[in-house]
């Protein structure tokens, strides 16, 4: 029987796309890096002002549906007035202790109707010695802080580096986060709705599927999310490296390799120490989103013949297609297991098989050579029984 993912897995899937925002205090030292411990005095958190209107406003011009910001880091700053750590905003010169990163980030989000996401993570350094429960209070604190002062919250991003060493008392967490956001989508730790990639480089690949069996043989859903630089080495700020600006031409593979392949992915970029996207950076962001939408907004033909195991798609006569964008009805669970794709060439004596694959799922984008023909047959070859695809969209895309 299949595995059924939640409807919040599912509004997850639909978002396909976000950007992550590294923007606290170590935006403003230059070369440190985790878990070095160097000090980052309070006082070198002052930027002329920071924009966070200008950074959704681009996300939502880039065709991202959601956005992450770094709420706490592991060196323990928080990017708004916690009563619960005297290393937060309120005690540095911007504003004159009056700001609020996550205020302006949520209130920016809404405005421009982006999904609102918080990474928090459980590590830190350089705070006071605490024992296990005392910790643990602490961080039900900060996390209530962010979970009760800032309306509705869609996605909670742990991240479960530095944790090592700490048991934390996960079942009071969680019930905690879910009884304060019930609506709240978990990424990654303790009781998730999603999954990391178990990659930085913005890759699922063309094997991921939503459902992972244990050893034992229990099956759950849990849909991968594909995080990853849009520098090259660094998440937050650096004067260093706007030289390694990933091109369209890579960012479309790392699309293919994820939302072609049934996943999200989330880009990072590091706002500057003036409070605005870096030029480079927001450009590039942009023109991938125009190049997303140049390549599939023009289907050469939609919707699709049920014969059996097979759907046909047809063109309305012989034209050029070199892509082929499936999704599969996952309402029930994904049920496809293989699958192939054909064109009708009649030179080649009927059909040509252009491509074989895994699984479909929320979405599978196909390339092949370009070819002039009159329809394409999807014919699943191993599967549930029940299976279904809920859309299929040919396209031709040139050169740009």
């Amino acid at each position: 029987m299949s595995v059924v993912p939640s409807a919040k897995q599912l509004e997850f899937l639909s978002w396909e796309f976000g950007v992550f925002f590294h923007f606290v205090i170590r935006t403003f030292y230059e070369g440190h890096r985790d878990w070095d411990e160097r000090p980052m005095p309070l006082e070198g958190f002052n930027p002329p002002e920071i924009d966070c209107d200008g950074w959704i406003r681009t996300v939502r011009d880039a065709g991202a549906k959601y956005a992450i910001l770094v709420c706490k880091h592991h060196d323990g700053f928080a990017n708004w007035p916690s009563k619960y750590t005297e290393y937060n905003i309120a005690n540095t010169p911007y504003m004159g202790g009056k700001g609020d990163v996550v205020r302006d980030f949520t209130e920016a989000c809404r405005k421009y109707g982006i999904k609102v996401g918080f990474y928090y993570s459980p590590a830190q350094w350089g705070s006071r010695k605490m024992d296990p429960r005392e910790y643990d209070d602490y961080f039900i604190g900060q996390i209530g802080e962010l979970l009760t002062g800032y309306g509705k919250i869609d996605y909670l991003w742990f991240d479960g580096c530095g944790s090592e060493g700490h048991e934390f008392d996960r079942e009071r967490i969680i019930a905690a986060i879910r009884s304060m956001q019930p609506e709240i989508t978990i990424f990654n730790m303790w009781d998730p709705d999603t999954r990391w990639v178990e990659n930085e480089d913005g890759v699922a690949g063309i094997a991921n599927g939503s459902v992972l069996r244990g050893s034992d043989g229990t099956a759950v859903f849990l849909p991968a999310e594909c995080d990853c630089r849009m520098r090259e080495a660094n998440w937050f700020y650096s004067d260093a490296d706007a030289h390694t600006v990933k091109s369209v031409d890579e960012l479309i593979g790392l699309y293919y390799l994820s939302v072609g392949c049934g996943a999200n992915l989330l880009i990072n970029i590091g706002p500057g120490r003036d409070g605005k996207l870096p030029e480079p950076d927001a450009k590039r962001l942009l023109e991938f989103g125009a190049e997303i939408r140049r390549r599939f907004s023009n289907p050469v033909a939609a919707g699709f013949e049920r014969r059996g195991d097979k759907y046909v798609v047809k063109l309305g006569g012989r034209k050029l297609v070199n892509h082929l964008v499936l999704a599969e009805d996952i309402t029930s669970g994904e049920r496809i297991r293989r699958f192939k794709v054909t064109g009708n060439i009649p030179v080649a004596g009927g059909h040509v098989q252009l491509y074989e694959g895994l699984t479909v799922g929320h979405k599978r984008i196909i390339m092949f050579p370009t070819v002039r023909v009159s329809e394409l047959t999807v014919e699943v070859t191993e599967c549930e029984c029940g299976h279904a695809l809920k859309s299929a969209e040919a396209f031709y895309v040139e050169r740009a």
